[in-house]
Formats: C-alpha cells, structure tokens, sequence
C-alpha cells in the first residue's frame, strides 16, 4: 500500500511538473486556421496588388498626359471663342452698340 502511495505521488509530481513546463506555450506558437487562412489571403492580395502597380501607373500617366492635352485643347477653344466674340463685336455698327 505504501508503495502504491509512493508511486501515486511521484506520478502526480511529474504530472503537475509537466503541466507546469508546458503551460501556454500551445496557444502562443500554433496558430489556428483561421489565422493560416489570413496569412494566405494577405500573401495573395500583396502579390496582386504587386502585379496590378505596373499597369496602375501606366494608366495614372495616361490619365496625366490626356488631362494635360484637354487643358490645352479647352485653352484654344476658349481662345477662338474670345477671337469670335470679338470679330463679332467689330461687325456691329457703333449706333447699335
């Protein structure tokens, strides 16, 4: 009985040691599938939006080079306008101005 004894303490000690050592490492190091999951789409939107730069900035330099032709496409317009208007005002005769 003695022995029984003995050998139920010891089995108890190791077993509260173990616990011990081995408290909360499990839930620091594993990661779960949620997070795996995260990980994978993180990797999978950074490799798309590193595919999608190039043509990203080839279509913010088309958008730049266009505005740039329309400001001055609009500049003229407005230029011929005022030409216009002022060609027109010349026909007037004075009297009716």
């Amino acid at each position: 009985m003695k022995r029984l004894a003995k050998h139920f303490i010891i089995s108890m000690a190791a077993l509260a040691l173990f616990s011990a050592a081995s408290c909360g490492k499990s839930d620091e190091k594993s990661e779960g599938p949620a997070e795996r999951a995260g990980a994978r789409m993180g990797r999978a939107i950074d490799q798309a939006v590193e595919k999608a730069r190039p043509a990203v900035e080839r279509a913010g330099k088309t958008l730049k080079e266009t505005g740039e032709r329309v400001k001055e496409e609009v500049s003229e317009a407005v230029d011929r306008i005022k030409e216009s208007a002022k060609s027109a005002a010349k026909k007037i005769p004075d009297d009716k101005k």
